[in-house]
C-alpha cells in the first residue's frame, strides 16, 4: 500500500483520483515498475506505510480513495451479475486492526502462542509431520507486524462474538486449505468460537484456458470479469439473432443479457467446486447439454405450451394422474427438489443443484416427446394432468435457477 500511495500522490499532481485509478491493474503495474527501478521510490513507499499505520490524515484519505474506487468497480460487476451485496456487507482486513494486539495478548496469556526467534508462534501438534515436528503458525512477526493469520483469527472472533454466526463459510482457492485448517485449530483452542459454531473452508479450483493453464487473455494478461461478462452477452446476442425468432430488438437485448450472464454463472457453478475446469465459450453457450441456455430454453417451452393452450396454471384443477412411464419418472424427480436444496445448503455444492435441474429439464423433454398435451383427441383430464406436471416443471426450474442467481425468460 505504501507503494500505491506514493504513486497516487505523484499522479494527483496532474490528474484526479478517478482518472488515475480507472484501471487498478495498470496502476499497480506502473507503481511496481517504479518500486523496482526508480531511485528513492522504495524508501518513499516505506515511509508511506509508516504514515498510514500511524494514522496520518492525508495517507488515510488517499487510502480511502483506493477503497471507494475499488468497491465502485466491484459494484459495476455486482450489477451485471445481479448480486445483492452492498457496502454494508463489506468487512475489509483493516476493520479488524483494533483487535489484532488483543488477539496476540490472549494467545500468549492462554499459553497458546510462544516467542520463537523474536516472533509469536503457535506450534500445532495436531498437524505434525512424519517426524513428529509440529506445524508452525506465525501470528506476529519478529518486527511486530501482523499476518493473515492474525486478521483471520480476529475475524473469527468478530463473527462468533458480534455476529453470533452459526456458520462461517470461507470461499478461497484450494491452495489455502492448510492455512484455514490451522486457523480453526488455533481459534478453537483459544475459545474464539463456540463449540457449536462451524468454520467451513469451501475450497475451489481454477478456471483454465484450452492449454490447461490458468485462463489468460491472448496477450497473456489477466482476464477481467467485467469484460468476460460483456463478451458473454455479445456472443449470446449473436447466437440468438441467428435463430429464427419473433423477438423485438429490445427483447433480443434482454434475452442476450439473461442468457449470456446465466451461461457464465452456470458454467462455473455446475462444476464440482473443488476441481479445475477448462473455460470454453461454445460449450457454455450451447443450447444442448448441461448448460444454462438449455435449462432456460426448457422453461420457455413450458411457457409456450401454456400460451398455446390458453389456460393459466392457476385455473387447473390440481389433480394429476400418471399412466405413462415418462410422466411417473418426471413426477418422482420433481419430488426430490427439497432434498437437493438441503444438500447444497449443507455442503455448499451448487453443482448438485445444477445436475438435478439438468435431469429435470431432460426428463421434461422426454415426457414432452412421449406424452402429447395439446394434441387433438387427448382426454381433458389427461391434458390437464400433463399441463399440471409441466407447470410444476417450470416452477422447479425457475426456483432452482433463481437459487443459482440465473434468470428465466418467457420467450427465446
Amino acid at each position: 500500500f505504501g507503494m500505491l500511495l506514493a504513486h497516487l500522490s505523484d499522479k494527483l499532481e496532474s490528474e484526479v483520483a478517478e482518472t488515475a485509478l480507472s484501471d487498478l491493474e495498470d496502476f499497480y503495474r506502473e507503481a511496481k515498475v517504479r518500486f523496482d527501478n526508480e531511485d528513492g521510490f522504495a524508501d518513499r513507499a516505506r515511509e508511506y506505510v509508516v504514515k498510514l499505520q500511524g494514522g496520518d490524515a492525508r495517507c488515510l484519505a488517499l487510502w480511502q480513495q483506493f477503497i471507494d474506487i475499488s468497491i465502485q468497480h466491484s459494484e459495476e460487476v455486482y450489477e451485471k451479475l445481479n448480486v445483492s451485496l452492498t457496502r454494508d456487507d463489506i468487512m475489509g482486513e483493516s476493520a479488524y486492526n483494533d483487535d489484532l494486539a488483543n488477539v496476540i495478548t490472549d494467545l500468549k496469556e492462554k499459553g497458546i502462542a510462544v516467542e520463537d526467534q523474536g516472533a509469536q508462534v503457535v506450534f500445532i501438534d495436531e498437524l505434525a509431520d512424519k517426524e513428529g515436528n509440529p506445524a508452525v503458525y506465525i501470528v506476529q512477526k519478529s518486527g511486530g507486524g501482523y499476518l493473515y493469520s492474525t486478521t483471520d483469527l480476529a475475524a473469527m472472533r468478530y463473527r462468533s462474538g458480534k455476529l453470533n454466526a452459526d456458520r462461517t463459510l470461507i470461499l478461497t482457492d484450494a491452495r489455502q486449505a492448510l492455512h484455514f485448517k490451522q486457523t480453526e485449530i488455533v481459534g478453537r483452542k483459544a475459545g474464539f468460537m463456540k463449540p457449536e459454531q462451524t468454520y467451513e473452508h469451501c475450497p475451489f479450483g481454477m478456471m483454465l484456458g484450452s492449454d490447461g493453464k490458468p485462463f489468460k487473455t491472448r496477450t497473456g494478461g489477466t482476464v477481467k470479469l467485467v469484460e468476460l461478462l460483456d463478451e458473454a452477452v455479445e456472443r449470446a446476442g449473436n447466437l440468438i439473432a441467428e435463430r429464427a425468432s419473433d423477438l423485438s430488438a429490445e427483447e433480443l437485448k434482454d434475452v442476450a443479457r439473461k442468457v449470456g450472464i446465466g451461461a457464465v454463472k452456470y458454467a462455473d457453478l455446475s462444476k464440482n467446486r473443488t476441481t479445475d475446469y477448462v473455460f470454453n465459450w461454445d460449450t457454455m453457450l450451447s443450447f444442448e447439454g448441461n448448460t444454462a441456455p438449455y435449462l432456460q430454453y426448457a422453461f420457455t417451452r413450458v411457457q409456450s405450451i401454456f400460451r398455446k393452450s390458453g389456460i393459466s396454471p392457476a385455473d387447473l384443477p390440481g389433480a394429476m394422474t400418471f399412466t405413462e412411464k415418462q410422466e411417473h419418472a418426471l413426477a418422482v424427480l420433481l419430488l426430490q427438489f427439497e432434498e437437493v436444496v438441503g444438500i447444497i445448503s449443507r455442503d455448499a455444492t451448487p453443482h448438485v443443484l445444477c445436475t438435478y435441474l439438468y435431469d429435470v429439464a431432460s426428463a421434461f423433454m422426454s415426457f414432452y416427446e412421449a406424452c402429447p398435451i395439446l394434441k387433438d383427441g387427448i382426454d381433458e383430464k389427461v391434458r390437464n394432468s400433463r399441463l399440471e406436471l409441466a407447470a410444476l416443471v417450470a416452477k422447479t426450474l425457475e426456483q432452482g435457477l433463481s437459487l443459482l442467481g440465473i434468470e428465466t425468460l418467457d420467450k427465446m
